[in-house]
């Protein structure tokens, strides 16, 4: 009897399924559910692919058997089964997939057909969370020969040669302590509806019953089998015979996820093209939603087989988030992987789908504000990802993504925005940073504030690249505020203080010097005594914060306009104290206190826009020594 180690990274894998990986126990059968469909669905491919099979006598089903007195539940199918060798890999490997060891030993065409999933990989292992031994018996289809896998979940495992009525898999367990609880009718039924109520093949639970009498003695047991799932594909049944409830659980059977979906979308295409869809939004973020993966979350079945929800894209990549299954009439089970890619029918499946969510989408933010929010609130930069990769949804796109904004709560549309604008103003205003909070203090927006008009914020990272690419919104150009001339766009002079503020620019200038790219009185300040922007021709902080997370490489170098504000008190000071120097004949004193000012006006700018200087030290000790002077 061959005797195997497990490998090394099963051993850790096991210690941590056992001890942490899973927080609720009864995922096991689940798992083992999920498995034995997969077994089925391999054998059902090839009984409508493969001409050896075609003949085949198949009535899938899966059977859980629970015998208290043994302390043994059992997981039976009549799927594809497995021999020796898969039994070892499969079940010996971490992570080994036993689809992909099907696939590999199919020929290429026949591998490009099917491409199908099933990872008989660590869900099998989340079994010893209640087995303190599992034994799998297991006939492949089309062979004679079936073999028992056994083990303990610590010392390896052995294979030997087996005895099994048909093809299919035996998973049996042999109950701990921790999985006492199972070992009963109730519980076993309760979380096969739970998880496993609209997997497609049915599945009954057998055990035995005994009959109550008044003398104990004649008591008797009986064997109880009944169907216990619907066995249904519920995306083919009309909506009306459905409930939340029946959603809600197939979501969670199809996804693993313990949560209840944010929104469901049910479609039944008919005429030229059929098939229906049933397509969901999680109510939390996915935690594989900035993974690379070759599976999405959309499963694509034909005619009710499962075909693949790997390398095929059949949503645009900024809804990866979307769940769901798409089941066709009108595409061949043989269809292969590359032909799916270029077929009129799947192309007008995917448009139709894409469509129908968006709209959809667009709909919710009318007749449900409250869940509209919260899908914002989730996936407001995938919808943004979306506006710059997909022109051809643009439109669509621009109805759904929100911003905050300067005179609204919450998020704001570009259509809302239009609207309080009014007819005459053709400018759409933005500013954007890493802080909400920060953003609203900016000294950048205060004539706006004064001038009542609105200003949409930006806080995500691809907003300065979002915006830009937009470039306007129904005749409304987009402009940044760290980039505009505010005399020139909303008519605001520098004050009355105009020579005073001269006289201070050329101050500022001769101590500053090449820090910066100019120094000019501001036409956008009111209570600020200073604030900083880029020439409209560079790059903005946002924009250069990006670039340099992108590239992984420093933004080219760029300084900062300094404007100042000729009314405020500081700046008045400053033009004080360079009188003084000059009649003082260069007082270090008063040179010092002058060149504190300036720096102070600089770095002030600087941290109002969450920008960063070298040393920020020296603003800090020249902060105190003007304090200390006003004492």
């Amino acid at each position: 009897m061959p005797n195997y180690s497990f490998k090394t990274e099963v051993n850790q894998l096991l210690d941590l399924i056992t001890h942490s990986l899973y927080s609720h126990k009864e995922v096991f059968l689940r798992e083992l559910i999920s498995n034995a469909s997969d077994a089925i669905d391999k054998l059902k491919y090839l009984t409508v692919s493969d001409d050896a099979f075609k003949t085949l006598n198949f009535d899938p089903r899966i059977t859980v058997t629970l015998d208290e007195d043994a302390k043994t539940i059992t997981v039976s199918d009549n799927g594809i089964g497995m021999d020796e060798q898969e039994l070892s890999e499969n079940l010996g490997t971490i992570a080994r997939s036993g689809t992909k060891a099907f696939l590999e030993q199919l020929g290429e065409n026949e591998r490009k057909a099917s491409n199908l999933i099933g990872q008989f990989g660590v869900g099998f292992y989340s079994a010893f969370m209640v087995a303190d031994q599992i034994e799998v018996v297991s006939l492949k289809a089309g062979t004679d020969k079936a073999f028992v896998w056994k083990s303990d979940g610590k010392s390896g495992f052995d294979i030997e040669p087996g005895v099994r009525a048909g093809f299919g898999t035996d998973v049996i367990l042999h109950m701990n302590d921790e999985g006492m609880e199972y070992l009963s009718r109730w519980s076993i039924e309760e979380l096969l509806k739970r998880y496993s109520n609209h997997i497609a093949w049915p599945i009954h639970l057998v055990s035995k019953e005994k009959t109550y009498a008044k003398d104990p003695a004649k008591a008797e047991s009986k064997t109880v089998d009944e169907q216990v799932n619907s066995a249904s594909a519920l995306w083919r049944r009309p909506k009306s015979e459905l409930t939340d409830a029946d959603y809600i659980g197939f979501y969670k059977s199809l996804t693993g996820d313990e949560k209840d979906p944010l929104l469901w979308i049910h479609t039944k295409a008919e005429g030229t093209i059929e098939y229906s869809s049933l397509l969901y939004i999680p109510s939390h973020l996915p935690s594989d939603l900035y993974i690379p993966t070759r599976e999405q979350g959309i499963k694509l079945y034909v005619k009710r087989v499962f075909i693949t929800d790997r390398e095929l894209q059949i949503l645009p990549a900024y809804f990866r988030f979307v769940r769901g299954v798409i089941d066709s009439e009108d595409l061949p089970l043989n269809v292969s992987r590359e032909m799916l890619q270029h077929n009129r029918v799947m192309m007008t499946i995917q448009q139709a789908t894409l469509k129908k969510l968006l709209g959809e989408l667009e709909q919710l933010a009318t007749t449900n504000a409250e869940k509209f929010k919260t899908f914002i609130s989730l996936f407001n930069v995938q919808i943004k990802e979306g506006l710059l990769s997909d022109w051809t949804n643009r439109e669509p796109l621009l109805k759904l993504v929100r911003f905050k904004s300067t005179v609204a709560e919450g998020w704001t549309s570009l259509a809302d925005y239009k609207a309080r604008a009014g007819e005459e103003r053709k400018t759409i205003y933005y500013l954007t940073g890493e802080n909400e909070t920060r953003l609203r203090a900016s000294p950048l927006l205060e004539v706006f504030k004064e001038k009542g008009i609105e200003v949409l914020l930006g806080t995500d990272e691809i907003d300065e690249l979002v915006f830009s690419g937009i470039g306007e919104f129904e005749k409304m150009q987009f402009k940044s505020v760290q980039q505009l001339d505010a005399e020139d766009e909303l008519g605001k002079s520098a004050g009355e203080h105009q020579d005073r503020g001269e006289k201070a620019v050329k101050i500022i200038k001769s101590v500053l010097g090449g820090r910066v790219k100019d120094v000019r009185l501001s036409k956008r300040l009111g209570k600020s005594p200073s604030c900083v922007v880029v020439d409209k021709d560079e790059p903005t902080p946002a924009y250069k914060k990006l670039m340099e997370r992108l590239t992984n490489e420093p933004a080219p170098e760029s300084k900062p306009i300094l404007e100042i504000n000729a009314e405020h008190a500081l700046v008045e000071r400053l033009v004080a104290l360079d009188t003084r120097k000059e009649l003082s004949g260069g007082d270090i004193v008063t040179v010092q206190e002058l060149e504190d000012i300036v720096y102070v006006l600089f770095y002030e700018a600087l941290l109002a826009e969450g920008e960063h200087f070298e040393v920020p030290q020296d603003f800090s000790e020249r902060l105190n020594r003007l304090l200390a002077k006003a004492n």
